[in-house]
């Protein structure tokens, strides 16, 4: 027997705030299934709770489940659970929360959201204000729901059309849990309104949304065979495959493996996984993936960085931004929050502190688990590391908490080694008695730095030099001050004196140094004017020992590659005048000064002088001026010396 029919009806704000979330918050129509599913798996959850709890709950908990119904005669969808069931008051606190005070503020909060364009923020809202079952009236005309409460008699009927009224009224002879029934409205492609009825479009939602939820979904089916034989069945529509709320003792490599497939559509296994929980004030469980071949797009603009967030193992997002930086866009894997809205927008995400805090211990995971790795297993870790590390090193421009951390998993090709990289920990322990730099020299192609006359000096001595040939390089080199204490050194950069590390205190090496100087006293200034357009400075060089000249920078001076850099993507730098190096025991040098003293005027000087400068640049990789020019003045000098 059923009571009278209660109508009841939305007091003007709640009617515009129904309509918002009926036609203009949410832009994918689908996640209503997401809502229901959730809400009918938080039921369950309840139930599975209180039964442990209250022992005079006479309740059967051993079918716990979700039920999906389609009639495509009566055109309508229902989701049924056997969860804990509302009461009356219940269904008014819960159901009827869009009813509760505060709407106003809500309404003018969602349209500052609108007028601004931010649809994500607005649904943020109305997660916030617990409504999300009210999207169901985006794909219904009207929503049935029946419900009675475990432990109760009497079951009640909500119904509604989402517009201006709602009917109350008690039932008896309901079963305990939930049955949500939509009257579906028509598909409409043009309003984002899929066809509900049909079973692949279904399955479909529940396996992007709702395939963790840890209770089975299920869907009567239907199926005519070639003879017209009809059976009916139930499918399982989710995996409720959900490995990272399992004890990593009870996961198999091969469950890992192939979860992390799924996720990631890559072919190979991970190189490594990480499987963590955090209890507290903010639970979670992350299960993280280092994959073991860099993607083809890591690079691209169009990369996407992040791991996929879940809610109560509810999809929320692909590629949180939030959850991950940047520079570790390669990580795959889902991080499952316990106290999240469902509804919760990117912004809120990236200003959540809660949210900033799990995004600061999953990065210290991974990044340790790659440190991990190189103390255990160094030739995985050189291959990860050729994949992963020009990645890696950009966080040591983006991310300053780290940054000892990433320096520590620095690996370089090094003079030390042909073939094998080193690391900065290693280099240190390498250094010369007295050296306090780790010295460096960026270029394109490590051909084009083992070649540079910087390094001839660097070679003579013993001096390792690391060769650093990724874009990133021209960089972090710049942004990072020292290693344990080392200040980082480009060789191409400031004043450079290995005899001060080598001969300190030796009278002889001082006097002969000082020599020099005092012959080369008239040239230098002259070199300096004849090319004031191309240097700022010529002086005498320590870092040579066979080649005539090199062209080096001040000490914080940007780089040549650099400044290419920078002008291909569309950024116009002043051009820096940078210091011309001269090597006084190259025959060429002393040549050039006995002739400067026994005729300064001589017109042939500068064009040798010239020469001397575009083969310097030349040597480093740089591009000339005036190729031309150059070109006929090496022709004319060469054809005089035949």
């Amino acid at each position: 027997m059923g009571s009278s029919v209660e109508t009841l009806e939305f007091q003007a704000e709640t009617r515009q705030l129904l309509q918002l979330v009926i036609h203009s918050i949410y832009s994918n129509k689908d996640i209503f299934l997401r809502e229901l599913i959730s809400n009918a798996s938080d039921a369950l959850d309840k139930l599975r709770l209180e039964s442990l709890i209250d022992s005079d709950l006479e309740v059967d908990t051993s079918d716990l489940h979700i039920a999906l119904d389609i009639d495509k005669d009566a055109r309508t969808l229902t989701v049924r659970d056997t969860g804990i069931g509302m009461s009356r008051d219940d269904l008014v606190e819960l159901i009827g929360t869009i009813a509760k005070s505060g709407t106003a503020g809500l309404l003018e909060k969602i349209k500052e959201a609108k007028e601004a364009k931010d649809t994500v923020a607005a649904q943020n809202l109305i997660g916030q204000f617990g409504v999300g079952f009210y999207s169901a009236f985006m794909v219904a005309d009207k929503v049935t729901l029946s419900t009675r409460r475990a432990g109760t008699d009497s079951g009640t009927l909500w119904e509604s059309d989402g517009e201006g009224t709602y009917d109350i009224r008690a039932v008896d002879g309901l079963p305990v849990g939930t049955s949500v029934t939509l009257h579906l409205k028509a598909a409409d492609s043009e309003d984002g309104l899929a066809d509900y009825l049909a079973e692949w479009k279904i399955r479909q939602i529940v396996k992007q949304y709702s395939d963790f939820i840890r209770w089975p979904i299920r869907m009567a089916t239907v199926r005519t065979d070639t003879d017209g034989v009809t059976t009916h069945g139930v499918d399982t529509l989710n995996s409720m495959k959900a490995l990272w709320a399992r004890p990593r003792s009870e996961v198999t490599e091969a469950e890992y493996s192939e979860f992390y497939k799924q996720i990631s559509h890559d072919g190979l296994d991970p190189a490594e996984t990480i499987h963590m929980r955090a209890e507290g004030n903010f639970e979670y469980e992350a299960l993280l993936f280092i994959p073991s071949q860099a993607p083809f797009d890591l690079f691209s603009r169009e990369s996407k960085s992040g791991v996929q967030l879940y809610v109560k193992r509810v999809f929320i997002m692909d590629d949180c931004e939030a959850l991950m930086p940047n520079y570790l866009r390669f990580v795959k894997g889902v991080v499952d929050a316990h106290d999240l809205s469902l509804n919760i927008s990117r912004e809120i995400l990236q200003q959540d502190r809660q949210i900033r805090g799990v995004r600061r211990r999953l990065v210290k995971k991974v990044l340790g688990a790659i440190k991990d790795m190189q103390a255990k297993d160094g030739e995985r870790y050189a291959k990860l590391w050729a994949q992963f590390g020009r990645a890696l090193k950009e966080g040591l421009l983006q991310d300053t908490d780290n940054i000892e951390a990433l320096l520590e998993l620095v690996s370089a090709a090094s003079t030390h080694d042909a073939e094998r990289p080193t690391t900065l920990r290693e280099y240190v322990e390498r250094m010369k008695d007295g050296q306090d730099a780790i010295y460096y020299l960026t270029g394109e192609t490590r051909a084009m730095v083992e070649n540079s006359p910087h390094m001839e000096a660097f070679a003579a001595k013993g001096y390792e030099v690391l060769i650093l040939t990724d874009p990133v390089d021209e960089v972090w080199v710049d942004q990072v001050p020292a290693f344990d204490g080392h200040r980082l050194q480009s060789i191409a950069k400031g004043q450079v004196d290995l005899d001060e590390a080598t001969d300190a205190g030796d009278e002889e090496a001082g006097a002969e140094k000082a020599k020099r100087e005092q012959d080369f006293a008239a040239l230098l200034p002259w070199l300096t004017t004849t090319l004031s357009e191309q240097v700022k400075q010529v002086r005498l060089s320590s870092r040579l020992t066979t080649s005539a000249a090199c062209i080096v920078g001040d000490a914080h001076d940007m780089t040549p590659t650099l400044e290419k850099m920078y002008r291909a993507m569309g950024q116009e730098m002043p051009s820096v005048k940078r210091i011309l190096e001269l090597n006084p025991t190259h025959p060429l040098i002393t040549a050039l000064r006995s002739a400067h003293e026994a005729n300064a005027d001589d017109p042939a000087l500068a064009e040798i002088v010239e020469l001397v400068y575009g083969g310097a640049v030349l040597a480093e990789g740089g591009d000339l001026p005036d190729p031309a020019r150059f070109t006929r003045l090496l022709t004319d000098h060469l054809a005089r010396g035949l």
